[in-house]
C-alpha cells in the first residue's frame, strides 16, 4: 500500500453576505476589474506588463486616487499577479489567446486574498474594510488556509474557496489496467463494459424548462442602455439555475465514475481527446451534454492523487487499428459504422470498444507517442507529480499519429 500524501487542495463553502457586504464585494470587484483592464491596455500599447512593473503602477495609482485607496491592496495585487501569470502562460501554450478586458455585464466577480488579507473569527470570513460574511461550514478545514478566492456564480450565490493542506489516505494496492475511449453516444467506453460511463442527457431533460425561461427573458428584455426589469432578472436567474443544475449532475456522475475506475485499476490509459472542435459541429449540443472534458479532468486528477499510473494516448488512428493484431485499416470508418472488422485476422468488436483496447495496448507497450512527437506520460510517484517524455522507438503503427 502506498504511503499517504500531503497535498494542497481547495475547500469551497457557501457564503451568506448581507446587503452591506454584497455592496462592498461588488465595489472591490469594480476596482480589481479596472486594474485588469488597465493591464490589458498596457500590453496593447506595446509595453511589457510584468508583475513588478504593474505593482509599481499600482502604487502610483493608489497614491493619486482615493477610490483605489479605499479598496484592499492585497486583492488588487492578486488581480495583477493573476493577469501576469495568464499573460506568461499565453506565450507558452500554442493557440492560447492573450488576456482580454473584463466587461461588467458578462464577467462574474472574483476576488483573491492571501493570508495577509483575510481572517476567520467567530466562524465568519473577515475581509478588509470591516466586511464580515457568515460562512456555511459544511465541513471543517483540514488546516489553516493560506489564501481564499471569493466569487459569485451565475445564479448570484457567493462562495469562498480556501487553499489548505490535507493528508490524503493511502490508496489500496490493486492490479489490472483499463483503457478509456471518449464518445458522444456513450460518454466513456472502456475495455470492460462494467465501467462504461453512459450518456445520461441531463441537459436534454432540462431543455424544455430552459427554453421556457429563455423565452420569458426575450419577452421581458428592454432596449439597450435601459435598466432591466425585475421580471427579466427573475427569468434570467431561473435560466441560470436550470443550466447550473444540469452541470452539477454531470460533475457528480463524473466523480462517482472516476472513483469506481481508480479504486479497481492500477494503470489507466486515457485517450487524450480534445472536445473543443465539437463545438463547431452539428454535435455541439450533445457533446456539451456529454461533458467529456469534465469527466476526463476528473479521471486524470483523481488518478494522479491516488498514485495510479495515468497515461495519455494520442487519439489518432485508434479507431482504425485492430486491438488484436495491430493492423491499421486502409480506409477511415464513417461515424455511421459502429462495428469494427479487421480484414487481416477477422476480429470483430464494437467501434469504441476496439478503440479502448487499442489505447490500452499502446499504453502497456510504453509507446504513448506519435511520429516525432512524444506524448508525455503523467504519473504520481513519491508524493509528487512526474511528467516524463519517454524515448521510444517507432516500430509499430499502433498509437501513431
Amino acid at each position: 500500500m502506498l504511503p499517504g500524501v500531503d497535498e494542497t487542495v481547495r475547500y469551497t463553502y457557501r457564503l451568506r453576505p448581507g446587503a452591506t457586504a454584497r455592496a462592498a464585494l461588488l465595489a472591490e470587484w469594480g476596482r480589481c476589474r479596472w486594474l485588469w483592464n488597465e493591464a490589458v491596455h498596457q500590453y496593447k500599447t506595446g509595453r511589457k506588463p510584468t508583475f513588478g512593473k504593474l505593482s509599481k503602477l499600482l502604487t502610483e495609482a493608489r497614491a493619486r486616487s482615493s477610490w483605489l485607496r479605499d479598496g484592499s491592496q492585497v486583492a488588487q495585487q492578486q488581480t495583477l499577479r493573476t493577469y501576469a501569470l495568464a499573460l506568461q502562460h499565453s506565450f507558452k501554450v500554442k493557440g492560447r489567446g492573450r488576456p482580454r478586458p473584463k466587461r461588467r455585464k458578462d464577467t462574474l466577480p472574483s476576488l483573491e486574498y492571501t493570508v495577509r488579507g483575510f481572517s476567520i473569527r467567530d466562524r465568519r470570513l473577515r475581509l478588509p474594510g470591516g466586511v464580515a460574511i457568515p460562512v456555511v461550514w459544511s465541513r471543517e478545514l483540514s488546516s489553516a488556509p493560506t489564501s481564499v478566492r471569493v466569487y459569485q456564480d451565475t445564479i448570484g450565490h457567493w462562495y469562498a474557496s480556501f487553499v489548505v493542506r490535507r493528508e490524503t489516505p493511502p490508496a489500496p494496492d490493486v492490479e489490472g489496467a483499463i483503457g478509456v475511449d471518449w464518445g458522444v453516444t456513450t460518454t466513456a467506453t472502456t475495455t470492460d463494459a462494467t465501467y462504461d460511463l453512459p450518456y445520461l442527457g441531463h441537459r436534454k431533460r432540462c431543455a424544455a424548462e430552459l427554453a421556457r425561461a429563455q423565452r420569458r427573458m426575450a419577452r421581458r428584455r428592454r432596449a439597450k442602455n435601459v435598466t432591466p426589469s425585475n421580471g427579466y432578472l427573475r427569468a434570467k436567474r431561473q435560466a441560470a439555475k436550470v443550466a447550473k443544475k444540469a452541470a452539477r449532475q454531470n460533475t457528480h456522475d463524473a466523480r462517482v465514475w472516476a472513483k469506481k475506475i481508480i479504486d479497481n485499476h492500477a494503470t489507466i490509459a486515457v485517450e487524450d481527446f480534445q472536445p473543443t472542435f465539437l463545438t463547431r459541429s452539428r454535435m455541439a449540443r450533445k457533446a456539451a451534454d456529454a461533458a467529456i472534458g469534465a469527466a476526463k479532468r476528473e479521471l486524470i486528477d483523481r488518478g494522479m492523487r491516488a498514485g495510479r499510473k495515468v497515461v495519455l494516448v494520442p487519439p489518432a488512428y485508434t479507431t482504425m487499428t485492430c486491438s488484436q493484431c495491430g493492423t491499421r485499416a486502409k480506409h477511415r470508418l464513417g461515424l455511421g459504422v459502429r462495428v469494427f472488422r479487421c480484414d487481416t485476422c477477422g476480429y470483430t468488436a464494437g467501434r469504441d470498444r476496439n478503440a479502448a483496447r487499442t489505447i490500452l495496448a499502446t499504453a502497456e507497450r510504453g509507446r504513448a507517442g506519435a511520429d516525432d512527437v512524444r506524448h508525455a506520460i503523467t504519473s504520481f510517484r513519491d508524493g509528487a507529480l512526474v511528467r516524463s517524455e519517454p524515448e521510444v522507438p517507432r516500430l509499430s503503427t499502433v498509437g501513431k499519429r
